[in-house]
């Protein structure tokens, strides 16, 4: 008992010192939300309202949503927003890294709580009505990756940009009827994405009797390795490298290059894989990694 009285007050007095985010996710991985609230309140006591502190909350949220407390979680979410609005009276959403994550993580947990209790539609519209509203950030990805993960199965692909590519020359969706395809959307830096690449071409070269294509879309970030700053025909040769180096086993895979597919699909996070059937409708829409034999799964879906 006098460990735990100790503990908490050493976490909030780093928390009020440094890392707010950092340490709010580290008691969340605790499952500790009640400590997390409290180091929020003891960096606001030292710092006041800061970005910082509303992306620490937004963390709240999500770990409350994990820990299924739907009415926690909405409750958070619900602070995060009014405390990232109040911020949006007096800069920019992209002005700095941390209020665009708050608010996005705000969002994308209320429509997830709206979903659970069955307001599937009502959460649909509310992301699209956001999403209109936030069209010009970085955050229109991320919302349009909860509008895709609650409806976009059953119905049409969306249009892919291939006027810039790397690798073989990728063909419009629209032409690739009657075809069971993958699409893997990467990024150079994404370590999840390398790791998944022998076990996509696996399944490439499982299913490719059955016609399987699978398409790689990725796109410009700014930077390459290291964090360096780079202008778009220097970060193209440098994924292409990439693409080359850690995805030899799927060297035939066309890689269209495009900020527009991303934002599209939703593709906030990487990697993201999309199964589409024959008849160009989408059958598994998934961010994050896969398994084979989930993947494996997704294509018996679509074949």
């Amino acid at each position: 008992m006098r460990f735990e009285i100790v503990l908490i007050p050493l976490l909030a007095v780093t928390a009020a010192a440094q890392d707010i985010v950092g340490d709010v996710r580290a008691a969340i991985a605790q499952n500790n939300l009640t400590l997390g609230q409290s180091l929020v309140q003891s960096y606001k006591a030292a710092h006041g309202v800061t970005p910082e502190m509303i992306e620490a909350v937004s963390w709240l949220g999500r770990g409350a949503l994990a820990a299924k407390q739907p009415d926690r979680a909405d409750a958070y979410a619900a602070q995060t927003r009014k405390l990232a609005l109040e911020q949006l009276s007096h800069r920019k959403l992209d002005a700095e890294p941390h209020l665009p994550l708050a608010l996005g993580a705000s969002i994308e947990v209320q429509a997830q709580v709206m979903a659970d209790r069955g307001e599937r539609v009502e959460a649909v519209a509310f992301l699209r009505g956001e999403l209109k509203t936030y069209w010009m950030t970085s955050i229109r990805a991320r919302i349009q990756k909860n509008i895709h993960l609650l409806s976009l199965e059953g119905k049409p692909a969306p249009a892919l940009d291939v006027r810039n590519w790397l690798g073989h020359r990728p063909v419009p969706l629209e032409q690739l009827r009657g075809k069971p395809l993958v699409l893997f959307f990467w990024a150079h830096w994404c370590s999840d994405c390398k790791r998944v690449a022998p076990d996509l071409a696996r399944l490439a070269s499982d299913y490719a009797s059955k016609g399987l294509l699978v398409i790689g879309p990725t796109q410009h970030y700014g930077y390459v390795a290291g964090g360096e700053d780079a202008s778009p025909p220097q970060e193209t040769a440098y994924i292409d490298s990439v693409r080359k180096e850690f995805y030899a086993a799927l060297i035939g895979m066309p890689a269209p290059v495009s900020e527009e597919n991303f934002r599209n699909y939703g593709a906030s996070t990487t990697p993201t894989l999309v199964f589409v059937d024959r008849k160009g409708i989408v059958r598994l829409y998934h961010p994050g990694a896969m398994t084979y034999a989930a993947m494996a799964a997704g294509v018996k879906t679509i074949l």
